[in-house]
């Protein structure tokens, strides 16, 4: 958790200036929707752990099956980022990416957001990895 509520907060820090909010907003604003993001951020992790332990954990969890647990929270926790990206970008409009954005061209999701759901969760899992894994 050390792992997911630092790396979130670097983060949204760093990918600020890809958003439109940088240019927009003052800084209380920019500290707040950081602040923001990044408990959402946290919130989102637990939640898709909870739920890869639900679908695919063992009481013996984290000794066995470790890595399908892994597998499954990084996945759920992109097709979430992809959705709500979606949703808050194109449908709410909520926020909006800057042009320096990069995005996936058939969804229009950011790729940061994107990286950002494989890049935390695979350093917190790796460091966390019991010595013992079972498949």
């Amino acid at each position: 958790m050390i792992v997911v509520c630092l790396g979130n907060l670097i983060w949204e820090v760093a990918q600020l200036p890809l958003y439109t909010l940088w240019r927009n907003e003052s800084l209380v604003s920019l500290v707040r929707a950081t602040l923001h993001c990044t408990i959402g951020d946290i919130v989102i992790a637990t939640v898709v752990l909870v739920g890869a332990l639900a679908i695919v954990g063992d009481e013996h969890w984290p000794d066995r099956r470790f890595s399908a647990v892994a597998t499954a929270a990084i996945a759920f926790g992109i097709m979430y980022t992809i959705g709500s990206e979606y949703v808050a970008t194109v449908v709410r409009k909520s926020w909006a990416y800057t042009e320096w954005m990069p995005t996936l061209p058939w969804l229009g999701t950011g790729l940061t957001p994107l990286a950002q759901w494989l890049v935390i969760p695979c350093l917190a899992f790796g460091l966390s990895r019991p010595p013992s894994d079972t498949l």
